[in-house]
């Protein structure tokens, strides 16, 4: 018979040879079984105790089993909740067949009796037939059916070892307290069950009824109600706030943040479902907050920098942690949840397979070899934490799983690992060394980032792409080696590190992100292979030390200026750009991308139509420029940082200034905004300290954030009454400076 409720055996005659004077023989059977992964029943029922669902679907799984071992030829024999494994996908399966009954062994005495709380008070050796399960099945259904509808009822009457029924109610079932507590009841499964038990119990067995009477229906799956721990500007907008500065979402399901961090001991309001990622995040003053049993999902950071809070339960309804809720919180923290554990004073998954937090904020930890997976900010800001050891059986580290562990000197990742999260080593500011197996495919966004005292380290051949900011400011990193792997260098990746003199890109990247390199003050010399198509913004600015550097043919897309305030001597393959005298242009000569001159003054050549991005940005020795008629557009930040610019005239034909175009232009004095321009970008002429007068015509439409913020001698903004009028919530912070030209 193949079925799965029964496990795969080999019956071996002879096959175990004892030398003893005290057998009857020499040789004898074995049983050879396939191992079963799962739980045994009784355990199963009490893990799932609190779980309506899990209980009711059990019974409903048994009721399958009951149906088809009912009718077959053989019985099990000993059918009992030891005997009865549950696998993780919630199916059942028989264990230990040295009981059975099979249709050629008729009329011989039963070897096993089986266990008396499960069998028939009357049973005897006798009793060996294919009807010796059938008032175990009914007894166990009608235990797991009852069980799965009052829970308490297997505290009150359960064992170890048993369900509801003893052998002793079988004996005395008229004197049963147990059955008159349950019927009659409102279930008309569990009267049914109930009458099936009777019949069992009165006639040795069910073989005159039918065995479809043990169907159960299955239970339908709850719906589960998830409700994210992201705290989104829409709850925020319809959020209500309690008497205690506590803001919950309209619903009053999420609770999204504590207004006030003087707050020291708090209720969280019953009905609350989600506790938001930081709500209660820097309440230094918080030394005991309740959280009810409604509560299902608790955010990251939910009570980060509670320096005060004494202890937390977590309540047996939650099902979801996310990230780290207890970042910098010495709290005490009591786990009700079935999901969850505390194991050696840290918090982790119910299966351990998951670092959720460490909890013990010692100097020196081992983690368990049954974690696979570090979690999102696990450490994050265990300043205290000297060394860590992870073990072969972790393939991922989570974003933020060390970030500002800035106690920690040194760590080998395993060859298990595959991937590094987002700032998963951020600000780690005395780890010196690193040492990526070969196993790592991505290092995340950030993920050494403000590692200031890592002086060196290897990226495997196994690396695809480096994340954005992935090395930034790691200001001791002296030399990196790229390795053929890698597609792509993202954006900031190596950004601030300004001891790097060398750097290999190999002829695998294709491309080289914005402020890839920006900062490296020492970097000497680069080469960039033939297989880079993208060069991003800044990608080498401040690279005060790079004497030359080669776009070779292969680029098509340069981001705004790769080059700023940088003194190399650019050199160009590139079909798509041009050098014209001296400076960077695409090849059709309409966009300006690099003044790479530096002189004091400049006449745009009349081609132009459009400033790109960073064209002019920190060219400190520029004190005047001529825009001709030709530009239209003048990109984010063109001008930035030009703190030697004095006066710019800009003409009718431009119609944008982006933002920053002429930001922290320290001596820039005036402009005048041409009628053909309708919007100004964020921070277009923010800290433009010494301008003194700005006229808007009535052609602008828009005007970005902090657009004149900081010019801290603007005496007069010249303006009609009628672009005032669409403009005012922009300029308000100017109204005592306004002069209307009308």
């Amino acid at each position: 018979v193949s079925s799965s409720f029964l496990t795969k055996f080999q019956y071996l005659d002879n096959e175990l040879f004892v030398d003893s004077a005290n057998a009857d023989g020499e040789e004898f059977p074995v049983l050879l079984m396939d191992w079963v992964e799962g739980t045994n029943l009784d355990q199963y029922i009490r893990q799932h105790l609190h779980d309506s669902y899990q209980l009711h679907l059990l019974a409903y799984q048994f009721s399958r089993l009951a149906l088809w071992l009912m009718p077959q030829p053989f019985a099990h024999g000993d059918l009992k909740p030891d005997n009865i494994m549950v696998r993780e996908d919630g199916t059942l399966v028989l264990i230990d067949y040295d009981g059975m009954f099979v249709p050629a062994m008729k009329g011989q005495k039963s070897q096993e009796m089986g266990s008396p709380d499960f069998r028939h008070p009357a049973r005897t050796e006798e009793t060996f037939n294919e009807h010796i399960d059938d008032f175990s099945l009914a007894s166990i259904l009608l235990s797991l059916r009852v069980i799965a509808e009052e829970p308490a009822l297997l505290e009150k009457y359960g064992a170890t070892d048993r369900l509801l029924f003893s052998e002793k109610d079988y004996r005395a079932i008229h004197d049963c307290q147990l059955l008159k507590d349950i019927f009659p009841s409102e279930c008309p499964e569990v009267n049914t069950l109930v009458g099936l038990f009777i019949i069992a119990l009165t006639q040795s067995d069910l073989s005159n009824i039918s065995f479809r009477l043990l169907s159960l229906e299955r239970p339908k799956e709850p719906k589960i109600e998830i409700i994210s721990t992201e705290v989104t500007e829409e709850d925020k907008k319809d959020a209500w706030t309690d008497e205690f500065g506590v803001k919950y979402s309209k619903d009053g399901k999420k609770l999204l943040e504590s207004t006030d961090h003087g707050l020291t001991n708090y209720t969280i309001r019953q009905g609350t479902r989600s506790i938001g990622n930081s709500a209660f995040g820097y309440c230094s003053s918080l030394q005991s907050v309740t959280i009810p049993d409604s509560v299902t999902s608790i955010g990251g950071s939910a009570f980060h920098d509670c320096s005060s809070l004494e202890s937390v339960t977590i309540p047996e309804s939650v099902t979801i942690i996310k990230g780290n809720p207890f970042l910098n919180c010495p709290a005490r923290v009591i786990n009700r949840s079935k999901h969850f554990t505390i194991f050696e004073g840290n918090l982790y998954t119910s299966d351990r397979r998951k670092l959720i937090s460490y909890l013990s904020k010692g100097e020196n930890f081992i983690i368990p070899d049954s974690v696979t997976s570090i979690g999102d900010g696990a450490f994050d800001s265990c300043s205290s934490l000297h060394s860590v050891t992870i073990p072969d059986s972790v393939t991922s580290i989570g974003d933020r799983a060390f970030s500002f562990c800035s106690s920690l000197q040194s760590v080998t990742i395993p060859d298990s690992v595959t991937s590094i999260g987002d700032s998963a080593f951020y600000f780690c500011s005395s780890l010196h060394s690193v040492t990526i197996p070969d196993s790592v495919t991505s290092i995340g966004d950030g993920a050494f980032d403000g590692c200031s005292s890592l002086h060196s380290v290897t990226i495997p051949d196994s690396v695809t792409s480096i994340g954005d900011c992935a090395f930034f400011y790691c200001s001791s990193l002296q030399t990196v080696t790229i390795p053929d792997s890698v597609t792509s260098i993202g954006v900031g990746a190596f950004l601030g590190c300004r001891f790097l003199y060398s750097v290999t890109i190999p002829d695998s990247v294709t491309s080289i992100g914005n402020d890839a390199f920006y900062g490296c003050y020492s970097l000497q010399s680069v080469t960039i292979p033939d297989s880079v198509t993208s060069i991003g913004n800044n990608a080498f600015g401040g690279c005060r030390s790079l004497e030359s550097v080669t776009i070779p043919e292969s680029v098509t897309i340069i981001k705004g200026n790769p080059f700023a305030n940088c003194p190399a001597r650019v050199i160009n393959r590139s079909k798509h750009f041009t050098i014209f005298e001296g400076n960077l242009y695409t090849s059709d000569r309409r966009k300006l991308i690099s003044y790479l001159l530096k002189g004091k003054n400049f006449i745009i050549p009349d081609s132009v139509t459009s400033i790109g991005r960073c064209a002019f940005t920190f060219c400190r020795s520029l004190h005047s420029v001529t825009i001709p008629d030709s530009v239209t557009s003048i990109d984010r930040g063109a001008f930035e940082c030009c703190t030697s610019l004095q006066s710019v005239t800009i003409p009718d034909s431009v119609t944008s200034i982006d933002r920053g175009a002429f930001s922290n232009c320290k001596s820039l004095q005036s402009v005048t905004i041409p009628d053909s321009v309708t919007s100004i970008g964020d921070r277009a002429f923010c800290r433009c300290e010494s301008l003194h007068f700005v006229t808007i015509p009535d052609s602008v439409t828009s005007i970005g954030g902090s657009a004149f913020s900081f010019c801290s001698s603007l005496q007069s903004i010249f303006i009609s009454h009628k672009t005032y009028d669409r403009l005012k919530f922009k300029l308000e912070d100017f109204s005592s400076k306004i002069k209307f030209t009308d």
